[in-house]
């Protein structure tokens, strides 16, 4: 990742030590003991409750909020953790406003949802503050031994459940941290005080996981030895490839993926180090989107704005994220598609759009153009699963692994789950139980 800025006007060290830790500081900040109590006690307790059934890891959230009530915390977070090893950071960056709180039953009589992730950070982040006694133990060791390659949301949980199930996990990953997105691909504002790798360290502490950063599939090791070698493998690759414009990008450092941007201002000992633009473009329509967008803005650029394709209802980042994007200042303009970029002496200038309108069904160019000008251009418009450094012939779907519903590939020995998987979402929420469900299915595997 490239920190020199490519222009004058890409520089670091805009603002002021105060308004970096002003602008950096906690999005959300969690809710009080008594605002907790409150927002537990607004909580009808239903039985099969919807909340539960939306959310992707099923977790009992009428029973985790009555222990709230209760002032049992670190009940509540036992009931947690226990379906997602990740709850404190999924409580940070889950869309509960389009799963469990969209559900709630309050929505139908006051418009608005018991606070279920507040409350479950709450919970999650009263237990992290004060561990006390470990929430769960080995088995008794099976002789078995699983490779899970990737340490992002799937391949934590993965080997989490694998090593409570006693068998012995190798971990892989091709980052010098363990964490996946969560400690490279999140706004800083949502995670803030190492949480990302405070999470990891209590995940690793059940025992039984050798952990192997900076060894790349394909590189350090292939799949096919890791076949050999070990019982079963668990791969939670994630999407390491970025798609293109499809238009000619200039051999500019200030036209980039937003996700290196982002990896970069998470790895920064300090945001002031991270330069920005003074007018940034960012094209995509999803999170990764929101994030970069924002953060340009958190950095000290004076315009920002997000430039999407089509219209606010086909954007991947929820109503509420795009709220947030526009509450911090950022502009987002629909219907529009890059034609070129314009450059000056090699350096970017601006990008031309053509606008962009939907007929018969096919999103089609209407001859009409604009250019908006900017010093920093972000791309966001998806990431790709990179099946070369497999090796082995694994089945495709749409470009990822395809498995069956238990997370089982093509090859008999093979699990896999996360974005990497074909089917998903790619929410943390659901890489999180891809994991957990393909370690059960590994265990009745090995057992068998």
């Amino acid at each position: 990742m490239s920190s020199s800025p490519a222009t004058p006007s890409v520089a670091a060290g805009r603002l002021s030590a105060a308004d970096y830790q002003r602008n950096f500081a906690d999005a959300h900040p969690p809710l009080t003991p008594v605002q907790a109590l409150l927002e537990a006690e607004r909580c009808y307790y239903c039985y099969d409750a919807p909340c539960t059934t939306a959310c992707p890891t099923g977790i009992d959230i009428p029973s985790f909020i009555a222990r709230i009530a209760q002032g049992n915390l670190r009940g509540a977070a036992h009931g947690i953790l226990a379906e997602n090893v990740l709850g404190g950071m999924c409580a940070r960056v889950c869309p509960t406003e389009v799963l469990c709180e969209q559900a709630c039953v309050r929505n139908t009589q006051e418009d608005k949802p018991v606070e279920i992730g507040l409350l479950q950070r709450h919970a999650t982040d009263a237990y992290f503050a004060q561990p006390g006694a470990p929430l769960f133990t080995r088995a008794a060791p099976s002789g078995k031994r699983v490779a899970v390659v990737g340490a992002g949301p799937a391949g934590l949980s993965c080997a989490h459940r694998l090593a409570m199930l006693g068998h012995a996990v190798t971990l892989f990953d091709d980052k010098p941290k363990l964490g996946g997105l969560n400690e490279y691909g999140l706004a800083t504002y949502k995670t803030v005080g190492g949480f990302a790798q405070q999470e990891v360290d209590w995940l690793l502490s059940i025992g039984g996981i050798e952990v192997r950063p900076n060894h790349s599939l394909g590189r350090d090791m292939h799949l096919d030895a890791l076949v050999r070698d070990y019982d079963a493998v668990f791969l939670g690759l994630g999407l390491a490839g970025v798609n293109t414009l499809g238009i000619a990008e200039p051999a500019d450092a200030a036209a980039r993926p937003a996700v290196d941007f982002i990896a970069e201002l998470r790895q920064a000992a300090s945001p002031a180090q991270v330069p920005v633009g003074l007018r940034v473009v960012v094209i995509g329509g999803g999170m990764t989107a929101v994030d970069a967008a924002v953060q340009s803005r958190l950095l000290g650029a004076d315009e920002v704005t997000i430039v999407y394709r089509r219209g606010p209802d086909a954007m991947s980042a929820s109503g509420y994220e795009q709220q947030w994007a526009q509450r911090n200042g950022v502009t987002i303009r629909h219907w529009a598609a890059p034609e070129q970029m314009v450059l000056a002496d090699g350096q970017v200038r601006g990008v031309r759009f053509a606008r962009t309108a939907l007929r018969d069904g096919r999103l089609v160019r209407t001859g009409e153009q604009f250019e908006l000008a900017a010093d920093m251009v972000l791309t966001a418009i998806g990431q790709v699963f990179e099946a070369r450094p497999l090796g082995v012939a694994l089945t495709l779907q749409d470009g990822r692994i395809a498995t069956d519903g238990e997370g089982r590939t093509s090859h008999p020995k093979v699990w896999a789950g996360g974005d990497c998987r074909a089917g998903g979402r790619d929410l943390t929420v659901e890489a999180v139980q891809d994991g957990k469900v393909a370690a059960h299915a590994i265990d009745r595997a090995l057992r068998a």
